[in-house]
């Protein structure tokens, strides 16, 4: 049996571009959200629990994105007709209103995104690719088909990239980290005189040592 060559972008690289059909109309991606951050992400399929609730969950939080400038696409290898229907279902029997494209993937552009991985069958797993107005690829995450994703962390990713990109790195469980709470990390210092200057009291940041200093969020 052969066996499938999983091709994916890594962190840092261009998302290919796609030409694809949505639930929206055709869309080049990432060419027509150029200048824009946009979650890329990808469900087993239409009509199934997991994945209703996960989009009701992405639409339930979409003025977050769009807060932080950020668009959402949903994907599956179901074809737009089906994606249709679906979200007509999630109106009429759930209240709630899609209003994000949902692409109708084949499996040319599945795999080209890593979205099918063996033993799953022809579905695409749960993918999520957090892609920058450059439209390189800054975040991925994949999860099995029987474990629904926490939207909430997706936007905290989207968040902590923007301000990481301006400010400093950001640590685990930011903005509410154990150690320091929802302060930025600065780079530690790269000779020794800088590394001894770090230990001095300053306003700018504080220190545990050297190489771990903090300075506030800039809000």
């Amino acid at each position: 049996m052969e066996e499938t060559k999983l091709n994916m972008p890594l962190l840092g690289d261009a998302l290919p571009e796609l030409k694809v059909q949505t639930t929206h109309g055709p869309m080049n991606i990432p060419g027509d959200l150029k200048g824009t951050w946009f979650v890329l992400f990808s469900h087993p399929a239409d009509f199934t629990p997991v994945c209703t609730t996960e989009f009701v969950a992405f639409q339930k939080r979409y003025a977050e994105f769009e807060k932080l400038g950020c668009k959402l696409i949903g994907m599956s290898v179901d074809q737009v007709f089906s994606h249709i229907k679906w979200v007509q279902w999630i109106k009429e029997e759930l209240d709630v209103e899609i209003t994000f494209p949902i692409v109708a993937a084949n499996d040319s552009v599945a795999l080209k995104l890593g979205m099918l991985h063996p033993g799953k069958g022809t579905n695409t797993v749960r993918a999520v690719f957090i892609v920058d107005p450059e439209g390189k690829v800054r975040l991925i995450m994949y999860y099995p088909q029987e474990v629904g994703r926490n939207i909430d962390e997706i936007v905290r990713s989207v968040k902590a990239l923007q301000i990481s990109d301006k400010q400093g790195a950001v640590a685990a469980g930011w903005p509410e980290n154990e150690l320091i709470d929802d302060r930025i990390i600065i780079p530690p210092a790269s000779n020794q005189k800088d590394a001894e200057q770090r230990l001095e009291k300053t306003d700018e940041f504080e220190c545990f040592d050297w190489w771990f200093c903090h300075k506030p969020l800039e809000k």
